[in-house]
């Protein structure tokens, strides 16, 4: 009887993809071109919004002396926008090109408000004083990528914590689409947050957003190819509809103030009166390397950039993971393929970020959106860049879609990574404990890294409280303690004498 391992010599091997199929492993992967192009142009309208926000936080605030990003005496958002396209453009192009992962990058929302009110107003600090921080914070994760230590601390963690990152995260974005379209808002005196407007669904913002989330959600359960990307097309149409007639405006005023609470978040959604702008790149290398140990101090400087190490470290392994398992492109330990190149590219753009002054890149969950597409494969980020590049001379077109119509598409891809959470075995308290926290301290406190921290620190005090330190890692005891001094981090610098 024939060896059925053994090929038959008269039978051709199947032929090689080659061209673009072949270099992305498109057809191996399971997907097609169309899914691709798909999966991109979601990514990229569902996170596009950096492109705006981002000069609305680090563009509109001064440093310590009274300047502004760039050295002006007013705000210049145009050409903090271009720099924030141009960088996120560049870094998810690489991403495709490089580490062959349907994943993008731009500008981290949480660690750019940390650059702004947490290093550039500390007193002597300039605006290139805190990117030159940001720069070096950047060479360090590099440097422990290339040495193997980032992903030697990623194969240490257990499987089922993977996996609850992922579902955590799932959870997160669901609540930043919810949060962002204004559907949940914060309760002053009450709850952790309310319904709408006092408890009320009021506004016709609102109603885009709902619609919005029917559509896709109808479209999704059809099984309609390009729910997502349809949903936010048809979403931005009615908005764009709705403003015409209904004459609704904006939230907040030019200087940030809530003047009109059942207005658009983020973007009035409106044709623009022009298509295209000449980007200015001013930004480009305005950064001091070493100014900030001159102006606050050794210990403080690397007391900063030890903070914007750690959240930037577990960030981006936290999303890698999850962008991978909604793929389905993990292996049994929940590793991505490649992802040794993904955490390189990761890190070489918050080095990017920095000498471009615009603030770390990283990693964004978002890209959930576009996987949620069919995306599987590098040609997908390499859209979703090629449209970011666009965007710095297409500025006005960026700025149509309102986060009320992208926002469904955070809340639909937030359902399809819980799904996951299946995987946990909610019996084995010694998973379960660490993983549940792992899961809501990241919606709960609006950040990867805090949920990813505690859910190391339980799990390393469970298991020493069984007895069963043979089962912890080595670099879960390190990691574990690094997130302790994290945690600790005020009272630490407190006692230090340091700001």
């Amino acid at each position: 009887m024939a060896n059925p391992q053994v090929r038959d010599r008269r039978t051709p091997p199947p032929p090689a993809a080659g061209g673009l199929d072949g270099f992305f492993q498109i057809t191996a992967r399971g997907s097609t071109v169309a899914r691709e192009l798909r999966g991109g142009l979601a990514t990229f309208f569902t996170m596009a919004y950096i492109v705006v926000l981002n000069p609305l936080i680090i563009g509109t605030q001064t440093d310590s002396t009274g300047k502004f990003l760039g050295g002006g005496a007013a705000p210049n958002l145009a050409m903090v926008a271009a720099t924030t396209a141009l960088v996120a453009g560049v870094m998810t192009i690489l991403m495709g090109v490089v580490a062959n992962f349907p994943l993008a990058l731009a500008t981290g929302l949480g660690l750019n408000a940390f650059v702004t009110f947490g290093i550039a107003k500390l007193p002597e600090m300039t605006w290139a004083d805190a990117m030159g921080l940001v720069v070096i914070e950047g060479l360090i994760i590099t440097i422990l990528v290339l040495t193997g230590f980032r992903q030697a601390v990623f194969h240490a963690v257990p499987p089922q914590l993977k996996t609850a990152i992922s579902v955590g995260i799932g959870l997160f974005i669901a609540v930043i689409g919810f949060v962002d379209a204004g559907f949940v808002r914060k309760s002053f005196g009450g709850p952790l947050g309310e319904l709408g407007v006092g408890g009320f669904l009021v506004g016709w913002p609102l109603l885009v957003f709902v619609l919005g989330l029917f559509i896709t959600v109808v479209l999704l359960v059809r099984k309609v190819r390009g729910a997502i990307l349809y949903g936010i097309l048809s979403a931005t149409v009615l908005a764009i509809i709705v403003e015409s007639i209904g004459k609704i405006g904006a939230q907040k005023n030019d200087k940030g103030e809530l003047v009109n609470p059942t207005g658009w978040g983020l973007n009035v959604p409106k044709l623009p009166s022009s298509v295209a702008s000449t980007p200015d790149f001013g930004l480009l290398g305005d950064f001091n390397l070493l100014g900030s140990f001159k102006a606050i101090g050794v210990i403080s400087a690397v007391l900063l950039i030890f903070t914007l190490l750690l959240a930037d470290f577990f960030d981006t392994m936290g999303t890698m993971v999850a962008i991978g398992a909604e793929a389905g492109l993990n292996d049994a330990e929940g590793v991505p393929p490649n992802s040794e190149r993904i955490l390189i590219v990761d890190s070489v753009a918050a080095m990017a970020g920095g000498a471009a002054a615009v603030s770390s890149n990283t990693s964004y969950i978002e890209s959930a959106s576009g996987v949620g597409e069919g995306a599987r494969t590098g040609l997908a980020s390499v859209v979703t860049g090629v449209l970011f590049l666009l965007a710095t001379f297409l500025a006005p077109l960026v700025a149509v879609v309102p986060y009320e119509a992208a926002t469904p598409a955070l809340v639909v891809v937030g359902f399809l990574m819980m799904q996951q959470v299946r995987e946990i075995d909610w019996d084995d308290l010694e998973i379960a404990i660490p993983a549940f926290l792992t899961i809501v301290l990241m919606p709960f406190t609006y950040s990867i890294t805090v949920g990813i921290g505690a859910g190391f620190v339980v799990y390393v005090l469970i298991k020493l409280a069984k007895g069963k330190i043979a089962e912890i890692h080595p670099l879960m005891w390190v990691t574990a303690a690094l997130f302790v001094l994290y945690f600790a981090i005020d009272p630490v610098k407190s006692l230090l004498g340091v700001g």
